[in-house]
């Protein structure tokens, strides 16, 4: 099997369940950037060991599902299933739990951040403000009138909340790495 197909070279992408668009269109930008968020997590990922790895492993995971919505035309969206391949209410709650465990686990610093306390926390960070700007470009899908099920952008939303708490626990869990900076 060959990785490329040639019928990119037009400048369009197909779509889950066809369709194209156009490679710069709202909507592969914004599952586009959804799929950096999670190449930034892999990144941590690999820095990472324990529960905290399985944590990422598992926002990962979630991104994936998120993209496969966005990357579907609105009429092909009955065929999307809720957790596998579009965002539902149980997924974003299920972030809002784990941003309340991790503050639990490690309460929240009472000033500014300046990323870097680790390498895994910076990575963390990175993916943050990638996932900040999905979020934005979901925001102009959504106004774009291509999105009229707002479950992916609160997700997006919740999971670049749960990214700042996440790092701010593997600095914390790390705080040897941070003794010299």
């Amino acid at each position: 099997m060959k990785v490329y197909t040639k019928r990119g070279d037009d400048g369009t992408t197909g779509l889950l369940y066809g369709g194209r668009v156009d490679k710069d269109d709202l909507r592969t930008t914004a599952y586009g950037t959804v799929d950096e968020t999670c190449s930034a997590l892999g990144l941590a990922r690999a820095e990472l060991t324990g529960h905290l790895h399985d944590l990422v492993l598992e926002v990962q995971r979630e991104l994936f599902v998120v993209g496969a919505q966005l990357a579907t035309l609105v009429e092909h969206w009955e065929r999307l299933q809720p957790g596998l391949s579009r965002v539902d209410d149980a997924m974003v709650d299920a972030l809002d739990g784990r941003i309340d465990a991790c503050v639990e686990r490690h309460p929240l610093p009472q000033e500014f951040v300046v990323p870097g306390g680790s390498r895994a926390a910076a990575a963390l960070d990175l993916a943050r403000t990638v996932c900040r700007r999905a979020e934005r470009h979901v925001v102009a899908m959504r106004r774009a009138g291509q999105l009229p099920d707002d479950a992916p952008l609160r997700y997006l939303n919740r999971c670049a909340d749960y990214l700042y708490v996440l790092a701010r626990e593997v600095e914390g869990t790390h705080t040897s790495s941070r003794a010299d900076r």
